[in-house]
């Protein structure tokens, strides 16, 4: 671990001058000479046999270039690609176009090409299709029953996949137990909304191949699944990902679009672009949790618990997107928080729906792991009529028994779980918020105090590596080269504080680079919160091999041994001659005019040993009004511990941004179908995400203990303000409640459902009276 200057300091990001004057270059700003626009036809049924589709009026529409049918297609584009190693799974074939039916309202289901977007959508406008509608289904449960209209006839009951797992003796506990606590719990369905809607520009020459630009989070791994789908030689093919307006899950995937529109660049061998709607985006880009389950506990009377049970529905949609069966085991396996739960039993069924596809987004699947973990915890304290922080602290592991292996069999790297909750009590003034309830609740109103601890998973590793390579130009200025593709991050300002603080240059010298299979070797993208705990990490070793190679041209240039030059002060020296030294960059000016090296570069891939885990506190104080259901959040404050914090204002960045979209799905947030299948959340009239004016002014506090799985002690942080405060929120809403008796409320917790909660409490005690 270096000496370090820029790391840990507060240094201002140095993406944000271009984005903030608006000349950051996304998709749709990439113009390219004879470009060429595509709109999409999509099923306005969620359930639908597909008998005729008539393309003639939009082919014959002056300015439209081409149509494409499904049909078409069927046999020039594969099928859309899912991971996982599930035995269990079942995979329909997922097109680029409907073939035969739809299963979803947003299905693609033709293409219109043409000189400009008006005309293409007007192209769209005079297709005609013969659907035949079919039942459908929108409840994961009812799906699973016998009853159900079938969505893939190969799979009568609608079952997706299966996950399950025992570890511990689950029955033995809960024989043991005082006391046995339930609680059904249901994870409603979000739409990511990142700021800039998905869009895709290809294009394909002879002499360069087909080059892609995308808004996506995985450049390299759309450059593999592009060539696979359309059978082309990887060196082929070009995937660039410009500014990225958000992703946050969402855009981790390989999306219908992506081939479709590299198909079409390819068959009219002109570029081709489309940039989606925000309908488009509510409709055919993936959403988030979507969950049902039932959690039950074995607990002691001093509120230990022994034992968990959870069985757990998830609504996957009618398709499985890339990611789609590895989200809801994640939640099994994170079931257990930051607690020393000895046993825990989980069953998932995965259910096929009339819906779009569920897929990570963020935090994906440990959102809804430590909501159903906290809610419990809650459900325990008032149960047992303890404090819930003392039901926490009694199911701590204690900071000496890490690494920490779980029930579920994860093994925790490094935690103090007991300080950052201290921590966070102290600095809210936990004891005096809780005697200012008792005093609000004597004069009638409703003070609520929520507290969730979490645990998040991080780095992703083994089996998920990064790729980073540093090159010292002659001219003295560095360049680095990232895999991770960071849309938002930050990770230009930290990577550079990395780089800049080992090889002792200027910040301003450091450029880094990324998004550009045609740049960048090799990578995986930036998701899981890995961009800096993995990524960072093979930037920091390359540096360190760039210093090795830096050593013995010092000692070249310096007529000296090469192991008695030193990195010292940011120079090489002489050992014994301090005044004998020169910098990396003299370094590298000297070794190119002496015709030693034109650069000075390294490059190295890192996989780690482990996953991450992350932690903190956060806590929740709304005050409610109970004749209109408003809730007032009077204070909201987070403790997190993402290891060692390479730049502060990042790291805040992350938490507070987190913050919001978990307080969103509290209180604001849902996809809604009806019982048809329609998408009734279909726009931002419908939608409801928190605005600015919305969130309170957040308190940020951090605690740091260093993860032993990498050498610069990095953890990860960009899902931790999600993952945290969620539970927070409600458990403060429901803990305002009590005195009118409401123990649980499922999200979002809208003013409506909060008044009309207050309303059958106050109209139970009237029958009461009486």
């Amino acid at each position: 671990m270096p000496v370090s200057k820029l790391v840990g300091a507060k240094v201002k990001r140095r993406e944000d001058p271009s984005l903030i004057r608006g000349v950051g270059e996304y998709v749709d700003d990439v113009k390219l000479p004879g470009i060429l626009h595509a709109a999409i036809l999509r099923s306005p049924h969620a359930h639908a046999k597909i008998n005729r589709i008539a393309v003639g009026a939009a082919r014959q529409l002056a300015g439209v270039v081409a149509v494409y049918t499904g049909a078409e297609l069927k046999n020039r584009i594969g099928t859309l690609p899912t991971t996982a190693d599930n035995p269990t799974l079942r995979i329909p074939d997922h097109r680029a176009l409907a073939v035969d039916k739809t299963c979803y309202v947003g299905e693609p289901v033709a293409a219109v090409v043409a000189e400009d977007r008006y005309t293409a959508r007007d192209g769209v406008d005079l297709i005609e299709v013969d659907y035949e509608p079919l039942p459908a289904v929108t409840d994961p449960e009812k799906a699973l029953t016998a009853a159900s209209p079938v969505i893939h006839a190969q799979w009568p009951d609608n079952l997706a996949f299966r996950w399950q797992q025992e570890r511990g003796n689950v029955a033995g506990a809960f024989k043991q137990a005082d006391k046995i606590v339930k609680q059904r719990l249901v994870h409603q369905r979000l739409a990511p909304i990142a700021m800039e809607t998905r869009g895709v520009l290809a294009n394909y020459s002879d002499t360069q191949g087909l080059c892609v630009w995308t808004s996506t989070q995985i450049p390299h791994l759309v450059k593999g699944h592009l060539a696979n789908l359309l059978k082309l030689p990887e060196t082929r093919v070009r995937v660039i990902a410009p500014e990225v307006g958000g992703g946050f899950g969402s855009k981790l995937n390989v999306y219908a679009e992506e081939p479709l529109l590299a198909f079409l660049a390819l068959e009219l061998k002109r570029p081709v672009k489309w940039i989606e709607e925000r309908r488009e985006n509510i409709q055919a880009t993936i959403h988030g949790r979507g969950q049902v389950g039932e959690v039950e506990a074995a607990v002691k009377k001093d509120g230990r618990v022994l034992a968990l049970r959870y069985n757990v529905i998830a609504d996957i949609g009618a398709y499985h997107q890339l990611f789609t069966p590895a989200i809801p085991p994640f939640t099994g396996l994170m079931l257990s928080g930051c607690y020393k739960i000895p046993a825990i039993g989980i069953a998932v069924r995965a259910a096929f729906t009339n819906k779009m596809s569920t897929d990570a987004y963020r935090g994906a699947g440990r959102p809804e792991a430590t909501y159903v973990i906290e809610r419990l915890m809650d459900r325990v304290a008032r149960e047992l009529k303890l404090d819930p922080v003392k039901v926490r602290q009694r199911n701590f592991p204690k900071p000496a028994e890490f690494p920490f292996k779980t029930a579920t069999g994860l093994v925790y790297d490094s935690g103090n779980y007991e300080l950052a909750l201290s921590k966070a009590l102290k600095l809210v003034g936990y004891d005096k918020l809780r005697a200012e309830q008792k005093r609000a609740r004597g004069k009638g109103r409703y003070l609520g105090i929520g507290v969730s601890t979490y645990v998040e998973i991080c780095a992703m590793g083994p089996g998920f590596w990064e790729y980073g390579k540093v090159d010292v130009k002659a001219d003295g200025k560095v360049k680095v080269y990232s895999g991770a593709s960071p849309h938002g991050q930050g990770q230009k300002t930290s990577f550079a504080q990395i780089v800049a603080d080992q090889l002792g240059v200027d910040f301003d010298d450091v450029e880094v680079l990324h998004g550009d299979t045609g740049t960048v070797a090799k990578g995986m993208g930036t998701f899981g919160s890995r961009a800096t705990a993995v990524g960072g990490i093979a930037i920091y070793h390359a540096a360190e091999e760039v210093k090795k190679k830096a050593q013995e041209l010092a000692a070249q240039l310096l007529e000296a041994a090469t192991e008695d030059v030193v990195f010292s002060d940011d120079k090489f020296i002489v050992k014994g001659v301090p005044r004998k030294g020169m910098t990396i960059q003299q370094i590298a000016r000297q070794a190119a005019a002496a015709n030693l090296a034109s650069e000075i570069s390294a490059d190295s891939t890192f996989e780690p040993s482990n996953f991450t885990f992350p932690f903190g506190t956060h806590i929740c104080v709304v005050e409610i009004e109970p004749e209109t259901g408003q809730i007032e959040i009077k204070k909201y404050l987070a403790v997190d511990d993402c290891g060692k914090v390479i730049n502060p204002l990042l790291a805040d960045g992350q938490v507070q941004g987190g913050i919001a979209q978990g307080l969103g799905q509290a209180l604001y947030e849902a996809v809604v179908y009806d019982d048809n299948g329609q998408l009734t959340t279909g726009s931002l009239m419908d939608y409801a995400v928190p605005r600015a004016a919305d969130l309170p002014r957040f308190q940020l506090a951090h605690t740091e203990t260093p993860t032993p799985v990498n050498p610069l002690g990095i953890k990860g942080i960009g899902e931790a303000g999600t993952i945290g405060s969620t539970p927070a929120v409600v458990s403060a809403v429901i803990d305002a409640l009590a005195p009118l008796g409401v123990s649980h409320l499922d999200m979002p917790l809208t003013p409506q459902k909060i008044w009309r909660a207050c309303q059958a409490s106050t109209a139970a005690k009237k029958r009461v009276r009486k």
